[in-house]
């Protein structure tokens, strides 16, 4: 029986809401409660990122960039060469969507622990449209040696990862979301970085979701369970590093998997994922994500369920595959 602490009621109506990046405001300003080496930069988006709790509180650790992505990361690289922690903040669409090559030479590079929080991520920014939704932040990121990549399920995960990234010592990205998204964990539930965690068991298929996708999954797997299919729901918010044990042992036990993630499944999530069973437990996967295609203008709501993001949606993806697809078993 899993023993992560699900929220009461997380399948209501009126579901409590809050966007992670909130989430990430509170924790940045805990972090740098804790250590007074924590400093944040921002290029001109201190309220929309929710860095300004921290700016309130710590004025003389506070760095106003300006719209200057590119300078963003790099001053950033250099002030944790002399022993701070950097927080950086902008639209993932801007950074790393901008300024990946900084951060690729000047941050994992030099191994230097400059944390990279990337807002505004996916189709749920909404109507700003395709220029701002930024879906292959996950691929340009797990692919830079010395990263961590966190996408927090709600925006209590949020803020305990932000509390953990800047301890870690490392290279990190945090990819978060611009709308409220449902509230699933609680103050006990566990967060550790590398870590993943089984949510809902079942034997018939598992379900793995990253980010805010994860809830998406548990109101897909209610409604496969009211059509006999029992699936298990496995919470994977530390994108890289992976936790193959969690994520083996589930696949070994239901021998079908599905991913989800609010962002371009080749090379992201999803990607990742397949180059795990390809390697350890070759296992039939079906990946949900965005296809192959730029976002577009319209509702954070409409935009979910066109690219069938939507519990509704993905439960009708999965009974298809669990219906033509048999388990694999070695």
């Amino acid at each position: 029986m899993s023993h992560y602490p699900l929220k009461r009621n997380i399948y209501a109506d009126d579901v409590e809401r809050e966007p992670t990046r909130a989430g990430f405001g509170r924790g940045l300003k805990v972090a740098g409660e804790i250590d007074e080496n924590v400093v944040a930069l921002c290029a001109d988006l201190t309220d929309s990122t929710q860095m300004s709790k921290f700016k309130e509180a710590f004025p003389d650790r506070f760095v106003e960039i300006g719209v200057a992505e590119q300078n963003l990361v790099t001053v950033a690289s250099g002030m944790a060469r002399a022993g701070k922690v950097p927080f950086t903040s902008s639209y993932a669409a801007f950074s790393p969507g901008r300024n990946w090559e900084q951060i690729r030479t000047t941050i994992c590079l030099n191994d230097q622990p400059v944390k990279i929080i990337g807002s505004h991520a996916g189709v749920s920014v909404g109507p700003d449209g395709a220029t701002h939704q930024m879906l292959e932040d996950i691929a340009l990121m797990r692919v830079l040696p010395n990263m961590t990549v966190v996408a927090p399920g709600d925006s209590v995960e949020a803020e305990k990862a932000t509390i953990a990234i800047a301890k870690n010592g490392k290279p990190s990205y945090l990819r978060l979301a611009r709308e409220k998204t449902p509230i699933f964990s609680t103050d006990d539930s566990p967060f550790e970085i590398g870590k993943a965690y089984v949510l809902r068991e079942g034997g018939d298929v598992s379900l793995l979701g990253t980010g805010t996708m994860t809830y998406q999954l548990l109101v897909a797997a209610k409604i496969l369970e009211e059509q006999g299919i029992k699936a298990e729901v496995v919470h994977v918010p530390t994108i890289k590093p992976l936790d193959d044990r969690t994520i083996l042992a589930s696949v070994q036990k239901t021998g079908r998997v599905v991913t989800a993630e609010e962002a371009q499944f080749a090379a992201g999530f999803g990607g990742g994922i397949a180059e795990l069973l390809s390697e350890k437990l070759p296992t039939p996967l079906l990946r949900i994500g965005v296809h192959d295609r730029f976002g577009e203008s319209g509702s954070p709501d409409e935009l979910l369920e066109l690219f069938g993001l939507t519990g509704d949606k993905m439960a009708k993806d999965i009974k298809h595959f669990v219906d033509t697809t048999p388990q694999y078993h070695r």
